[in-house]
């Protein structure tokens, strides 16, 4: 252990080791005692000599030493990923419960920076995000095999980060047998992954709880088109309560109390899903991307919902800026022909300018810099804005922003904005994170990515 190299970090630095985050950047180490070749396990020490910990070291990456341990640690072997699995296990079974489909490792909130694995079924899809998780794959995929017990693991890392580690982008099988295609649960729905060629690792397990918190937004709208309860005798002479519209006729439509719903960037729709098991009426499912439809498409057929959902493939700002022009269009001619005007119907409209009761906007990480963080904020006020236009009276915006450098007091600032300009009142009714397979690291504010939102949107012209 004495042949370790050590780093020793600068006495003007900030404490943010002391708080709990895991990272040293290149500018916060004064020197480095002994050799090392990068990838290795060095001991980090404060200006004075005291040790504070054992990290992994990258002198190619500006996030130099990434902390593994706070206890002098000699190797990251097999019984070392097998402890941290182990434990991290422990938490999933805890809060979600055994052999879940869930995210089960998640880097440095359970202490092995760098590394992801989530469970498909009986699969594990995992991100190797650095240089020391690279270079201690034998250790950690053993650990995996005895810890889980899978079927297979499978490996995506092809993403942009690993260029960051002077790593190159990879995917393939690491251990036995992996299908494209796996079929799990989330909330009783079924959701079919594609491990190859889905987004990240296939799914975005950390939208599970806020996914099944829009249950209580789904029904409660057939009163707005006239239909009530009302008691009618059955055939045995019982009374009953049936929905009942404006004439006077029985509903038979059982979906009658359901909102109209939009998903945009809805991916493998799983928004929708949630939205159609909870009643919906009708639900608009709206991707750019027709692999993600075709995905979509399928889960909402193996869950016995075609009838009630629709797809479109467009550019969810461009669809929704068109649905607002055309809304805008019919509202001139309405104020035109009530106003005694000539109103010119030869011409079409250029759009349906349709509206919705839930609005749900899920959208990809719009800034993956700092740099990019005024145009993200226009971005998201420019979706947000549409949105609201296009909610009825009363209706719910479902809004999300997974943009770390998007900080939540500006995500809620950039919604408060959006609501001014669209002439709208609203009111916040849930404000939540990532789910409990995605802990969050006191102190490591880049854990806390996932802003989620639900606002009662009203015009301020009806208050």
């Amino acid at each position: 252990m004495n042949m370790q190299a050590a780093v020793w970090l600068n006495k003007g630095r900030r404490p943010r080791l002391e708080e709990g985050h895991p990272w040293i950047y290149a500018n916060e180490i004064a020197k480095m005692e002994g050799e090392a070749t990068p990838g290795d396990l060095v001991e980090v020490k404060d200006h004075r000599g005291l040790y504070l910990g054992t990290g992994y070291w990258n002198p190619a990456s500006q996030i130099t030493v990434r902390l593994v341990s706070y206890e002098p640690l000699a190797n990251m072997d097999t019984a070392f990923f097998q402890k941290r699995f182990e434990r991290a296990a422990a938490h999933r079974h805890r809060f979600l419960g055994d052999n879940v489909s869930c995210r089960l490792v998640y880097g440095e909130a359970d202490f092995v920076p760098g590394l992801v694995v989530d469970r498909f079924g009986d699969v594990l899809v995992v991100q190797v995000l650095t240089l020391g998780m690279e270079k201690a794959k034998e250790a950690w995929l053993a650990a995996l095999i005895n810890v889980f017990a899978p079927q297979g693991i499978y490996e995506r890392s092809d993403v942009g980060v690993r260029v960051l580690e002077g790593l190159e982008e990879r995917t393939g099988v690491l251990y036995g047998e992996c299908p494209r295609h796996i079929e799990i649960e989330e909330n009783g729905l079924k959701v079919q992954v594609d491990i190859e060629g889905g987004q990240k690792t296939g799914y975005f397990f950390d939208q599970r709880e806020n996914r099944a918190s829009i249950a209580p937004l789904i029904k409660g709208w057939g009163g707005r088109s006239g239909i009530k309860l009302e008691e009618r005798s059955t055939a045995d002479g019982s009374l009953t309560q049936v929905p009942v519209n404006a004439n006077g006729a029985v509903v038979t439509y059982p979906f009658w109390d359901g909102a109209t719903v939009l998903e945009c960037f809805a991916h493998t729709g799983s928004f929708t899903l949630h939205a159609c098991d909870y009643g919906a009426k009708k639900v608009t499912c709206l991707d750019i991307s027709e692999h993600a439809l075709e995905t979509a498409r399928h889960n909402v057929e193996i869950n016995g919902f075609t009838d009630r959902v629709e797809f479109v493939a467009a550019d969810a700002f461009e669809y929704l800026r068109s649905q607002v022009a055309g809304r805008d269009e019919r509202q001139t001619r309405a104020n035109a022909k009530a106003s005694g005007a000539k109103v010119d119907t030869s011409k079409p409209l250029v759009s349906e300018g349709r509206t919705w009761d839930v609005i749900i906007l899920d959208p990809p990480a719009f800034a993956k810099t700092k740099k990019a963080v005024e145009a993200a904020s226009r971005g998201y006020k420019e979706i947000n804005l549409q949105a609201m236009k296009l909610l009825n009276e009363g209706g719910f915006l479902v809004t999300a922003s997974c943009s770390y450098h998007v900080r939540p007091e500006l995500f809620l600032e950039t919604i408060q904005e959006a609501a001014k300009d669209a002439g709208k009142i609203i009111r916040r009714v849930e404000w939540r994170g990532a789910g409990k397979d995605h802990p969050m690291l006191a102190g490591v504010e880049e854990g806390h990515y996932l802003k989620f939102g639900i606002f009662e949107v009203r015009s301020r012209k009806e208050l």
